[in-house]
């Protein structure tokens, strides 16, 4: 299989970030640091909705071009923390209030602490930026979960797969390194192939190596562009696929999966999915009566974050809620994969996915 011509010359989505960009995000990073510092409170977690206060004990490099930092969370006091599985993520309330996810990352086993790992995208909203600019060790941090919407199913104990293969791109190995450590220590027969941009750019290399030739590493400047051959080799049926990274690596696993008879394929992407059959449609804020246009490849969020820049939002893929409203008037087009009847009816709409089959929407905000 050949890759779709419409993907991008880098798989990633993305090149590297000119000087241009790095004078910027330097002079944002500046700004963050100095911002936080003066609006830093002592975070005091409610007592609902599994909040934790924790504290930063460790701070890691974890890539060789010093873009992912990994932190090491624990309890002020020491205590055990809430048991989590493979595929498990946290949510982050940062010190600016931003709300951010990142997969658990560590080992499952340890009880008195979390590892995440964060790269830092300097054009992605600001979250990656303040995780490595302004939580030095002992920062306390504020966490909500753990929850799981990328769980992990052992063959023989949930799965009818014989066996395993995992891919990995970039940062998306964070929920398949713990996946990888329990069917090594099952005895569980697993292959996986982690790709990137370049060695440099891959987190967790040394541990991902550890497990010797049931891994293949190959990067897009040693190797070009992988196709589904090179992202499946050795998958055939009873096997159960899980992946994790950018759009475009799904895509092309999907793609491939479909034509493979009694595949699994499990996966988690990094990015917001693309929009398929959107209609154009407007929204119009309830408290002002300002009317904004959504075009048909556009995001209600998006449209809404343009005049609303406050606006709370994380996952970007309808399921984490932070970005609900409640719509007053009009009929939402529901994309999401949470909300209940009961909510929709009440009028709650996640606008990261859901929109409008063309006409007006009336929301609350």
């Amino acid at each position: 299989m050949t890759v779709p011509d419409h993907l991008p010359a880098d798989l990633f989505g993305r090149r590297e970030v000119d000087r241009t960009v790095r004078v910027f995000d330097a002079v944002a990073s500046a700004r963050l640091r100095w911002t936080t510092l003066v609006n830093r409170r002592e975070p005091r977690p409610k007592a609902d909705d599994r909040r934790m206060a924790l504290v930063v004990t460790e701070r890691r490099i974890e890539a060789h071009d010093q873009d992912v930092v990994g932190l090491r969370l624990a309890a002020p006091d020491g205590r055990a923390l809430p048991p989590w599985r493979p595929g498990a993520h946290l949510d982050l309330e940062l010190p600016s209030g931003r709300l951010r996810q990142y997969s658990l990352c560590g080992d499952p086993a340890d009880v008195r602490a979390y590892r995440v790992a964060v790269r830092r995208i300097p054009e992605g909203g600001g979250g990656s930026v303040e995780v490595h600019d302004s939580l030095p060790v002992g920062s306390p941090i504020v966490v909500r979960g753990p929850r799981n919407a990328f769980p992990f199913a052992v063959p023989g104990h949930g799965s009818p797969a014989a066996r395993l293969h995992f891919v990995a791109g970039g940062i998306g190995v964070t929920p398949i390194l713990p996946m990888a450590g329990l069917a090594h220590r099952l005895g569980i027969e697993w292959s996986m192939v982690y790709t990137g941009r370049s060695r440099a750019t891959l987190p967790f290399l040394d541990e991902i190596e550890g497990f010797g030739d049931r891994v293949v590493v190959r990067t897009d400047d040693e190797h070009g562009l992988p196709d589904a051959g090179a992202l499946l080799p050795g998958v055939g049926p009873d096997t159960a696929i899980y992946s994790c990274g950018p759009a475009p690596m799904i895509a092309v696993i999907a793609a491939a999966v479909r034509e493979m008879p009694s595949v699994e394929l499990h996966s988690e992407r990094f990015s917001p999915p693309p929009i398929v059959n959107g209609k154009p449609f407007e929204i119009r804020f309830a408290s002002t009566g300002e009317v904004v246009e959504v075009g048909a490849t556009r995001t209600a969020l998006d449209a809404i974050l343009a005049s609303r820049p406050d606006r709370p939002y994380s996952c970007r893929q309808g399921f984490c809620r932070t970005c609900k409203v409640r719509v007053l008037a009009g009929e939402p087009d529901h994309r999401d994969s949470v909300l209940t009847a009961a909510e929709r009816e009440a009028g709650a709409m996640l606008v990261c996915v859901s929109r409008a089959d063309g006409g007006r929407l009336v929301l609350d905000l």
